[in-house]
């Protein structure tokens, strides 16, 4: 069994004295594991780094076999080290990508957009690309936010909350007396102009909610990774 893909790299863990198991999450293959021989080396350290991009050839005797990977560097993202704020956006997505998708089941838009939001975290201003990814990251395991129409009244104006049940956007003449068990709908999850500090902690409470929800069985109610509350953390500081 053979194949060639690209991806970025999610994790690296030592196995052996010099080879290192990675995880990588590629265009075709999804998160996908396999051995690199030499991987624990000081000449693979630069390239064996979280978030970089690589070329890599997969191969084994058989398909449900862990395999063994070539890699080549395509582009490094080490320069995110030195910003802690990008670092930390750059850990909570291979953190939640490791645990929200199955292995080695592709998901090729979201690889896209992890691409792209990649590449962003170079830039000021990623943070709201961030919380759409993660509404993508909702969609792809199979419940996906329905902001487009009122729930109750089938109308697209007004539309102020978000149902913690449905997922689904209530206008604000709809929700009543029950506006306070909703989450606030900030205009950013609509697309509507730039995420202010406070429109960005409300969406990402919307999306973790339903994160953690759908997630509970496979996280043995563990919620969702460390790596995503410090990133949220650092967000929420002036």
């Amino acid at each position: 069994m053979e194949w060639r893909d690209e991806g970025a790299l999610l994790s690296m863990r030592r196995h052996g004295e010099s080879s290192a198991i990675i995880e990588v999450f590629t265009a075709a293959h999804g998160r996908h594991a396999g051995v690199v021989r030499g991987g624990a080396s000081r000449r693979s350290a630069p390239i064996l780094q979280p978030g970089a991009q690589l070329a890599v050839n997969w191969r084994a005797r058989l398909d449900d076999h862990i395999g063994a990977y070539t890699v080549e560097p395509l582009r490094s993202r080490a320069g995110l080290m030195a910003d802690r704020l990008a670092l930390a956006g750059l850990n909570a997505i291979c953190a939640m990508i490791r645990v929200a998708l199955p292995e080695r089941e592709p998901h090729l838009h979201l690889w896209h957009m992890t691409m792209a939001l990649l590449d962003a975290l170079e830039a000021p201003g990623w943070p709201p690309h961030y919380l759409r990814w993660e509404m993508l990251l909702l969609d792809e395991i199979g419940f996906g936010l329905d902001l487009s129409t009122c729930a109750v009244t089938g109308s697209r104006e007004d539309l102020a909350y978000v149902s913690p049940k449905t997922g689904r956007a209530i206008s604000a003449e709809a929700a009543g007396d029950w506006a306070p068990r909703l989450f606030p709908l900030p205009p950013v999850l609509l697309g509507q102009g730039p995420a202010t500090q406070t429109e960005l902690a409300q969406g990402l409470a919307i999306t973790g909610h339903f994160l953690t929800r759908e997630l509970a069985h496979a996280r043995n109610d563990r919620g969702l990774p460390e790596a995503r509350a410090r990133l949220l953390d650092l967000l929420s500081r002036p």
